[in-house]
Protein backbone atom coordinates (compact mmCIF):
# COMPACT_ATOMS: atom_id res chain seq x y z
CA UNK A 1 0.00 0.00 0.00
CA UNK A 2 2.66 2.16 1.05
CA UNK A 3 4.33 1.47 -1.85
CA UNK A 4 1.93 1.76 -4.38
CA UNK A 5 1.09 5.73 -2.54
CA UNK A 6 4.36 6.32 -3.12
CA UNK A 7 3.99 5.57 -6.44
CA UNK A 8 1.34 7.72 -7.31
CA UNK A 9 2.97 10.58 -5.38
CA UNK A 10 6.27 9.95 -7.79
CA UNK A 11 4.04 10.31 -11.05
CA UNK A 12 1.96 13.35 -9.24
CA UNK A 13 5.71 14.91 -9.22
CA UNK A 14 6.52 13.58 -12.63
CA UNK A 15 3.36 15.49 -14.36
CA UNK A 16 4.45 18.65 -12.42
CA UNK A 17 8.15 18.20 -13.40
CA UNK A 18 7.23 17.27 -17.15
CA UNK A 19 5.58 20.62 -17.26
CA UNK A 20 7.84 22.96 -15.79
CA UNK A 21 11.24 21.28 -17.37
CA UNK A 22 9.33 21.85 -20.86
CA UNK A 23 8.22 25.57 -20.28
CA UNK A 24 11.88 26.15 -18.65
CA UNK A 25 13.06 24.91 -21.78
CA UNK A 26 11.11 26.54 -24.05
CA UNK A 27 11.57 29.55 -22.19
CA UNK A 28 15.45 29.60 -22.59
CA UNK A 29 15.09 28.97 -26.45
CA UNK A 30 13.94 32.25 -26.51
CA UNK A 31 16.66 33.70 -24.53
CA UNK A 32 19.19 31.52 -26.78
CA UNK A 33 17.52 33.31 -29.92
CA UNK A 34 17.70 37.17 -28.05
CA UNK A 35 21.08 36.46 -26.83
CA UNK A 36 22.52 35.28 -30.60
CA UNK A 37 20.85 38.13 -32.67
CA UNK A 38 22.93 40.29 -30.17
CA UNK A 39 26.21 38.53 -30.49
CA UNK A 40 25.29 38.14 -34.20
CA UNK A 41 25.04 41.91 -34.34
CA UNK A 42 27.76 42.91 -31.89
CA UNK A 43 30.20 40.72 -33.87
CA UNK A 44 29.56 42.87 -37.22
CA UNK A 45 29.85 45.92 -35.31
CA UNK A 46 33.44 44.45 -33.89
CA UNK A 47 34.46 43.51 -37.24
CA UNK A 48 33.52 47.27 -38.49
CA UNK A 49 35.87 48.73 -35.91
CA UNK A 50 33.02 50.05 -34.00
CA UNK A 51 32.45 47.84 -30.80
CA UNK A 52 35.57 47.25 -28.58
CA UNK A 53 36.61 43.79 -27.99
CA UNK A 54 35.34 43.95 -24.23
CA UNK A 55 31.66 44.41 -25.14
CA UNK A 56 31.74 41.61 -27.76
CA UNK A 57 33.44 39.32 -25.44
CA UNK A 58 30.30 40.24 -22.62
CA UNK A 59 27.53 39.91 -25.38
CA UNK A 60 29.28 36.54 -26.55
CA UNK A 61 29.46 35.25 -22.93
CA UNK A 62 25.61 35.64 -22.48
CA UNK A 63 25.28 33.73 -25.76
CA UNK A 64 27.09 30.90 -24.47
CA UNK A 65 25.24 30.80 -21.41
CA UNK A 66 21.71 31.13 -23.06
CA UNK A 67 23.16 27.93 -24.92
CA UNK A 68 23.52 26.70 -21.31
CA UNK A 69 21.58 26.69 -19.93
CA UNK A 70 18.66 25.57 -22.91
CA UNK A 71 20.70 22.44 -23.33
CA UNK A 72 20.25 21.80 -19.60
CA UNK A 73 16.96 22.59 -19.36
CA UNK A 74 16.63 20.66 -22.04
CA UNK A 75 18.40 17.29 -20.55
CA UNK A 76 15.89 17.74 -17.73
CA UNK A 77 12.63 18.05 -20.13
CA UNK A 78 14.14 14.27 -21.49
CA UNK A 79 15.01 13.00 -17.89
CA UNK A 80 11.19 14.19 -16.72
CA UNK A 81 9.46 12.95 -19.76
CA UNK A 82 11.09 9.58 -20.26
CA UNK A 83 10.51 8.71 -16.39
CA UNK A 84 12.73 9.13 -13.48
CA UNK A 85 13.04 7.76 -10.08
CA UNK A 86 12.30 9.88 -6.80
CA UNK A 87 15.98 10.18 -6.51
CA UNK A 88 16.33 11.56 -10.10
CA UNK A 89 13.16 13.95 -10.02
CA UNK A 90 14.76 15.64 -6.78
CA UNK A 91 17.77 15.68 -8.56
CA UNK A 92 16.48 17.38 -11.67
CA UNK A 93 14.21 19.87 -9.74
CA UNK A 94 17.36 21.17 -8.30
CA UNK A 95 18.60 21.50 -11.90
CA UNK A 96 15.87 23.18 -12.59
CA UNK A 97 15.87 25.87 -10.18
CA UNK A 98 19.75 26.11 -11.49
CA UNK A 99 18.41 26.39 -15.10
CA UNK A 100 15.83 28.66 -13.37
CA UNK A 101 18.40 30.68 -11.92
CA UNK A 102 20.65 30.95 -15.24
CA UNK A 103 17.58 32.15 -17.48
CA UNK A 104 16.93 35.03 -14.74
CA UNK A 105 20.27 36.24 -15.37
CA UNK A 106 19.87 36.49 -18.89
CA UNK A 107 16.94 38.23 -18.85
CA UNK A 108 18.60 40.56 -16.66
CA UNK A 109 21.40 41.09 -19.82
CA UNK A 110 18.44 41.44 -22.38
CA UNK A 111 16.72 44.42 -19.76
CA UNK A 112 19.92 46.15 -19.83
CA UNK A 113 19.89 46.54 -23.21
CA UNK A 114 16.57 48.24 -23.00
CA UNK A 115 16.45 52.28 -21.74
CA UNK A 116 13.15 53.42 -21.03
CA UNK A 117 12.44 57.34 -20.79
CA UNK A 118 11.13 59.12 -17.58
CA UNK A 119 9.08 61.02 -19.67
CA UNK A 120 7.04 61.00 -22.97
CA UNK A 121 8.74 63.60 -25.09
CA UNK A 122 11.83 63.88 -28.42
CA UNK A 123 14.97 62.91 -28.32
CA UNK A 124 16.61 66.44 -29.30
CA UNK A 125 20.49 65.12 -28.63
CA UNK A 126 22.40 61.99 -28.31
CA UNK A 127 25.74 62.33 -26.28
CA UNK A 128 27.66 58.91 -26.84
CA UNK A 129 28.75 57.98 -30.65
CA UNK A 130 28.19 54.54 -31.37
CA UNK A 131 30.42 51.88 -29.82
CA UNK A 132 31.82 54.04 -26.83
CA UNK A 133 31.13 52.99 -23.40
CA UNK A 134 28.79 54.54 -20.89
CA UNK A 135 29.65 54.85 -17.32
CA UNK A 136 26.88 53.72 -14.40
CA UNK A 137 24.90 56.78 -14.15
CA UNK A 138 26.19 58.85 -17.05
CA UNK A 139 23.53 60.55 -18.94
CA UNK A 140 22.92 59.22 -22.92
CA UNK A 141 20.37 61.78 -24.63
CA UNK A 142 18.52 64.97 -23.69
CA UNK A 143 14.12 64.44 -24.48
CA UNK A 144 11.79 67.78 -24.51
CA UNK A 145 8.38 67.25 -22.95
CA UNK A 146 6.98 69.54 -25.92
CA UNK A 147 3.83 70.00 -24.18
CA UNK A 148 5.65 71.32 -21.55
CA UNK A 149 7.05 75.13 -22.91
CA UNK A 150 7.37 77.93 -21.98
CA UNK A 151 8.87 81.44 -22.96
CA UNK A 152 11.15 83.24 -20.92
CA UNK A 153 11.84 86.95 -20.72
CA UNK A 154 14.81 88.82 -18.49
CA UNK A 155 13.25 92.36 -17.09
CA UNK A 156 14.47 94.94 -16.06
CA UNK A 157 12.49 95.48 -12.45
CA UNK A 158 12.21 98.92 -13.10
CA UNK A 159 10.18 97.69 -16.33
CA UNK A 160 8.39 94.88 -15.00
CA UNK A 161 5.35 97.11 -14.44
CA UNK A 162 1.94 95.23 -13.81
CA UNK A 163 4.14 92.07 -15.25
CA UNK A 164 2.69 90.11 -12.19
CA UNK A 165 1.70 86.57 -11.75
CA UNK A 166 -0.70 85.21 -13.47
CA UNK A 167 -0.84 88.35 -15.68
CA UNK A 168 -1.69 87.30 -19.32
CA UNK A 169 -0.71 89.14 -22.67
CA UNK A 170 0.43 88.67 -26.05
CA UNK A 171 3.47 87.34 -27.79
CA UNK A 172 4.75 87.60 -31.58
CA UNK A 173 6.52 84.57 -32.84
CA UNK A 174 8.71 85.28 -35.75
CA UNK A 175 9.16 81.25 -36.36
CA UNK A 176 5.49 80.57 -36.94
CA UNK A 177 4.93 83.32 -39.72
CA UNK A 178 4.42 85.97 -36.32
CA UNK A 179 1.41 84.46 -35.05
CA UNK A 180 0.39 85.87 -32.20
CA UNK A 181 -0.10 83.89 -29.04
CA UNK A 182 -1.74 84.45 -25.27
CA UNK A 183 0.66 83.64 -22.86
CA UNK A 184 0.17 83.60 -19.00
CA UNK A 185 3.06 84.37 -16.36
CA UNK A 186 3.74 81.57 -14.01
CA UNK A 187 7.25 82.33 -12.66
CA UNK A 188 8.97 85.55 -11.40
CA UNK A 189 12.23 85.11 -9.82
CA UNK A 190 15.55 87.35 -9.86
CA UNK A 191 18.35 86.80 -11.65
CA UNK A 192 22.37 86.16 -10.26
CA UNK A 193 23.94 89.60 -9.41
CA UNK A 194 25.91 89.14 -12.72
CA UNK A 195 22.73 90.73 -14.19
CA UNK A 196 21.99 93.14 -12.26
CA UNK A 197 22.37 96.85 -13.92
CA UNK A 198 25.30 98.78 -12.03
CA UNK A 199 25.02 102.14 -10.90
CA UNK A 200 26.88 104.74 -12.92
CA UNK A 201 26.72 107.80 -10.56
CA UNK A 202 27.30 107.71 -6.87
CA UNK A 203 24.08 109.45 -6.16
CA UNK A 204 20.98 109.52 -6.83
CA UNK A 205 20.73 106.32 -8.88
CA UNK A 206 21.04 102.80 -7.35
CA UNK A 207 21.79 99.37 -8.78
CA UNK A 208 18.60 97.46 -10.46
CA UNK A 209 17.78 94.13 -10.62
CA UNK A 210 16.88 91.88 -13.53
CA UNK A 211 14.22 89.46 -12.92
CA UNK A 212 12.95 86.02 -15.26
CA UNK A 213 9.79 86.01 -15.94
CA UNK A 214 8.03 82.73 -17.33
CA UNK A 215 5.29 83.01 -19.53
CA UNK A 216 3.16 79.86 -20.78
CA UNK A 217 0.78 79.55 -23.83
CA UNK A 218 -2.69 79.73 -22.65
CA UNK A 219 -3.83 76.97 -25.44
CA UNK A 220 -1.45 74.24 -27.03
CA UNK A 221 0.40 76.20 -30.40
CA UNK A 222 1.29 73.81 -32.98
CA UNK A 223 5.13 73.45 -34.06
CA UNK A 224 6.01 75.68 -31.20
CA UNK A 225 9.79 74.44 -30.21
CA UNK A 226 12.17 75.01 -27.44
CA UNK A 227 14.60 77.74 -29.12
CA UNK A 228 12.06 80.09 -30.35
CA UNK A 229 11.91 83.54 -30.38
CA UNK A 230 9.12 85.31 -28.77
CA UNK A 231 8.20 89.07 -28.88
CA UNK A 232 6.07 91.06 -26.67
CA UNK A 233 3.18 91.97 -28.83
CA UNK A 234 1.60 94.84 -26.37
CA UNK A 235 2.88 97.46 -23.74
CA UNK A 236 2.63 95.99 -20.64
CA UNK A 237 2.39 98.86 -17.72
Amino acid sequence: MQHRQNNKAVKGARKELILGAYEMWQKALVGVDITKKSYERIQRLYDKGVVPAQKRDEVEAQYKAALATANAAKSQYDMAKNGAETEDINASLALVNRAKGAVKEVETYMSETTLTAPIDGEVTEIFPKRGELVGTGAPIMSIVDLNDIWFSFNVREDLLGDLKMGKTFRVKIPALNNQVATVKVTYIKALASYATWKATKTSGQFDVKTFEVRARPTVNIADLRPGMTAIFEETIK
